[in-house]
C-alpha cells in the first residue's frame, strides 16, 4: 500500500529536476523555462558540473537554473538536512528524468541508477513537500508483451529478461507502490535528435544503422532494391514532442495517478524505418521480401541478442558496430495505445511529426557531428605518428594519394616505385606540410631489386611497421585476343603477385621480430565479381589473395595482420588506356587512399564495398545466373582500342543500356 501523504506547506511554485543536463532533461528545462518567473532546480553530480556550465549558457536561464550537487545514487542525494530544509515548500513538480540507458551496462549499474536511484529520488521528493511527482519512464517497462499495450497496465507486462527492460518496469513499480505524492508516468518511445534542428547527443537505436546505410549510399545507386524484413513495430519519437508533451501534461489539472505513452500512434515497422531513414541518407532501400527469411531470421536474431559475448554477437559488434542487445528490437511483439496522452494534448498542437517529414534532419545532424569517420584524420594520426609506412607503387594514383595522407598524419613514408623523379616529386610534397619521407628507386619484378630495397629499409629503419603492396599493373584485353599473348599473364603475374610477395618475404622477419606488424594488399573487386576481358589482371591478384588467406592465420601468434583492400575501379593513369572507362563511375585516388587509411585505423580481414560483397555472394548463391550476368556485360563492353593494337577513338563509349548497366553496378571493372 502508498505511505501515507505528507503534507507541505508555503509556496511551492518552483521544480526540481534530475537529470537536467541529459539528452531529454535538459530539452524538459528548456521547455520549462518559457513559463515566466518560474525557478528550476536542478540536481547535478560533481563530475557533471562543466556540462552544467555549458547547459546555463544554451538555456539562457539569467539565474533561474540552481544547481543542486548531489547523486541520485545516494540516499538523499548525498546532502545533509540542511540544503533538503531550505527546499521544503519551494518545489510544486517534481521531474525524475535521470536513468541509465547504455548497451554495454551491467545488470548491477542498471539496478543501481534506474531502481535504487528512484527509491531515492521518492525519499526526496516527499522530504521536501513536492506537490507531484512525474517520473519519466520508458516503454521498456512494458517488457516483450505481444499485443497493444494500454496505458493503464502495468503487472500485465511481458518478458523482462532484457535487464533495461526489467528496471524501468520496477522503477515504475517503486512510484507507483511507495509514493505517497501524487504522481504521473510517461512512457516515451524511442527517442531520437529534435525534429526541427536533428540534434542528438549520442548513438543510439536506429543510430547504430546508420554508418550501414552511408556505406550503402556510398557503393549502391538508391534504385536498387536490396532484401530486407518487415520485423515488428520500432515507436520512435523526437525529443521535441517529448520535452513539450511532459510539460504540458504535468501543468494539465486531474491527471494525477495516469500514465502516458509518448509514442508515435502512426508507428513504422523495423523495414519501414530503415526505409525512410535510407531514403534520407540517399541509400538504397530494402524493399525485397524473400518468403520465409525473417520466420527463420527471427530466433537468429534473438539467439544472438541473448548471448552477446558469444562468438556471433561479438562479430556483429565489431564488424557492424551494432550492440548484440539491439537485435532484440527487431522483432517487438507490442503496440502501444495513446489514448489517454492523445486526450491530455488535446487542442496544444502538441503531436509527433511523420518520421518522413524529419528523417533528414536526424541524418544531417548524425552525418555533420556523430559520424566517427568525419574524425578520421584524428584517428589516423593517432595510429600512424612516428610509425614508418612502406608504400609501393607511390609514385602516382592511389600510392599518391595514400602517402600525401600518411605523412600529413605524421608517420614516417617510405616511398617506392621505379620512377625515381616522380618519387621525389611526392617526397617533397610531404615534407612541404611538415612530414617525413624518403624515395627508394625499385623495380619490383627485378628480383636483385627488390632484395635491395628490403636490405636497405632493414638496416636504416629497423624494418616497417606497415606495408602498403599498391604497385601493379591491370590488362583489360579478352582471351579471344589474348591467345597468343601468354607475356601479359606473365607480366601482371610478375607485377602484381611475385613483386608484392618479393617485398613481403624481404620485410617478415623484422616484422616478426618486432612481434607487430600489418601488411597490406591492395586487391580488386574483379577478384570477387569475376568480370570478363580481366582474367590476367585478376588471377594475379587472387594470387595474392590465397596467398593472404593462407598466411594470415599462422602470422596472428607474431602480432601480425594482412588485410586485404578489394578496391573499386579508381580514375588513375592505369585505367587511361580504355576511353570507354571516361563514361563510367570512379571513385578518385583520394577516395581510395581514404579505404586504405580505415584499413590502416581498424586492422580488419577485408576491406570493400558492399556492392563487391554482394557480387561474391551472388556468384557463390546462384553461379549460373551470375555467369550469364557477366556475360551480357562482356557484349556491352567491348575490348578498347589500346587492347586491340589500334588507335584510340573518340567514339568509344558504351551503349545507353549500357550506360544504364555501368550505373547500377558502379565501381567495377566492365
Amino acid at each position: 500500500m502508498p505511505k501515507r501523504r505528507r503534507q507541505a506547506a508555503g509556496q511551492r511554485d518552483g521544480y526540481f529536476i534530475t537529470g537536467a543536463t541529459g539528452f531529454i532533461g535538459r530539452h524538459l528545462v528548456a521547455q520549462l523555462l518559457k513559463r515566466p518567473e518560474c525557478t528550476v532546480h536542478a540536481l547535478v553530480r560533481q563530475q557533471s558540473l562543466p556540462r552544467f556550465e555549458e547547459r546555463l549558457a544554451q538555456w539562457n536561464a539569467g539565474g533561474r537554473v540552481i544547481p543542486v550537487l548531489g547523486d541520485v545514487g545516494e540516499p538523499n542525494f548525498g546532502l545533509s538536512s540542511a540544503p533538503l530544509a531550505k527546499l521544503r515548500g519551494k518545489v510544486g513538480h517534481f521531474f525524475h528524468v535521470a536513468g541509465l540507458y547504455d548497451m554495454s551496462a551491467s545488470d548491477e549499474a542498471l539496478a543501481h541508477v534506474n531502481v535504487t536511484g528512484t527509491e531515492h529520488t521518492v525519499d526526496v521528493a516527499e522530504r521536501i513537500g513536492a506537490r507531484t511527482f512525474h517520473h519519466v519512464s520508458s516503454i521498456a517497462a512494458a517488457g516483450r508483451f505481444d499485443g497493444v499495450f494500454r496505458e493503464d497496465m502495468f503487472d500485465e507486462a511481458g518478458e523482462l529478461g532484457d535487464p533495461y527492460f526489467r528496471t524501468k518496469h520496477e522503477s515504475e513499480r517503486v512510484v507507483r507502490m511507495e509514493c505517497a505524492i501524487p504522481w504521473r508516468i510517461y512512457r516515451p518511445s524511442l527517442v531520437v535528435g529534435h525534429s526541427v534542428t536533428g540534434e542528438m547527443d549520442k548513438i543510439d537505436g536506429p543510430y547504430y544503422f546508420f554508418p550501414i546505410l552511408e556505406r550503402l549510399a556510398a557503393a549502391l545507386p538508391t534504385v536498387l532494391p536490396l532484401p530486407g524484413i518487415d520485423g515488428g513495430y520500432l515507436n520512435v519519437v523526437p525529443v521535441d514532442f517529448v520535452a513539450a508533451a511532459i510539460d504540458h501534461i504535468a501543468h494539465r489539472p486531474g491527471q494525477d495517478g495516469k500514465t502516458f505513452h509518448l509514442v508515435d500512434p502512426q508507428a513504422h515497422t523495423v523495414g519501414e524505418t530503415l526505409d525512410i531513414l535510407a531514403e534520407a541518407a540517399g541509400a538504397p532501400q530494402f524493399s525485397l521480401r524473400v518468403v520465409g527469411v525473417e520466420a527463420a531470421l527471427t530466433p537468429v536474431l534473438r539467439a544472438v541478442a541473448h548471448n552477446g559475448r558469444g562468438i556471433a554477437g561479438r562479430l556483429v559488434e565489431q564488424q557492424l558496430g551494432i550492440p548484440p542487445r539491439v537485435l532484440d528490437y527487431v522483432n517487438n511483439p507490442t503496440v502501444f495505445d495513446c489514448q489517454q496522452t492523445l486526450a491530455a494534448l488535446s487542442g496544444s498542437g502538441i503531436r509527433v511529426p511523420p518520421l518522413e517529414s524529419y528523417a533528414r534532419n536526424l541524418w544531417s545532424y548524425w552525418e555533420r557531428n556523430l559520424n566517427t569517420n568525419i574524425s578520421h584524420e584524428r584517428r589516423l594520426e593517432t595510429v600512424v605518428r612516428g610509425k614508418t609506412v612502406l608504400i609501393t607503387g607511390a609514385s602516382s594514383g592511389i600510392g599518391r594519394a595514400t602517402a600525401l595522407k600518411l605523412g600529413a598524419a605524421g608517420a614516417r613514408v617510405i616511398l617506392v616505385a621505379r620512377d625515381a623523379e616522380r618519387l621525389e616529386e611526392v617526397r617533397h610534397h610531404i615534407e612541404q606540410v611538415g612530414g617525413r619521407a624518403t624515395a627508394h628507386a625499385a623495380d619490383l619484378t627485378d628480383a636483385d631489386s627488390a632484395e635491395r630495397l628490403c636490405r636497405d629499409v632493414v638496416r636504416q629503419f629497423g624494418g616497417v611497421d606497415i606495408l602498403i603492396n599498391n604497385a601493379g599493373r591491370s590488362i583489360r584485353r579478352s582471351l579471344r585476343i589474348s591467345q597468343d599473348r601468354f607475356h601479359d599473364f606473365v607480366r601482371t603475374m610478375d607485377i602484381n603477385y611475385f613483386g608484392a610477395l618479393r617485398v613481403i618475404l624481404g620485410l617478415l622477419p623484422a616484422m616478426r621480430k618486432r612481434h607487430n606488424g600489418h601488411i597490406i594488399n591492395i586487391s580488386s573487386i574483379g577478384v570477387q565479381v569475376g568480370p570478363p576481358r580481366f582474367s590476367a589482371y585478376v588471377a594475379s591478384k587472387a594470387a595474392l589473395d590465397g596467398f593472404s588467406k593462407c598466411a594470415a592465420p599462422e602470422l596472428i601468434g607474431d602480432g601480425i595482420d594482412i588485410t586485404t583492400v578489394y578496391m573499386p575501379l579508381v580514375k588513375t593513369e592505369m585505367i587511361a588506356p580504355t576511353r570507354l572507362y571516361d563514361s563510367f563511375s570512379a571513385i578518385t585516388p583520394a577516395q581510395a587512399a581514404d579505404l586504405i587509411c580505415s584499413a590502416i585505423v581498424r586492422r580488419p580481414k577485408h576491406v570493400g564495398t558492399m556492392l563487391g560483397t554482394m557480387g561474391q555472394l551472388s556468384s557463390n548463391v546462384a553461379p549460373g545466373v551470375f555467369d550469364v550476368a557477366l556475360y551480357l556485360a562482356y557484349r556491352l563492353f567491348p575490348d578498347s582500342a589500346a587492347a586491340r593494337g589500334a588507335t584510340a577513338s573518340r567514339n568509344e563509349t558504351p551503349t545507353s543500356l549500357g550506360k544504364v548497366f555501368a550505373r547500377l553496378l558502379p565501381g567495377v571493372h566492365w
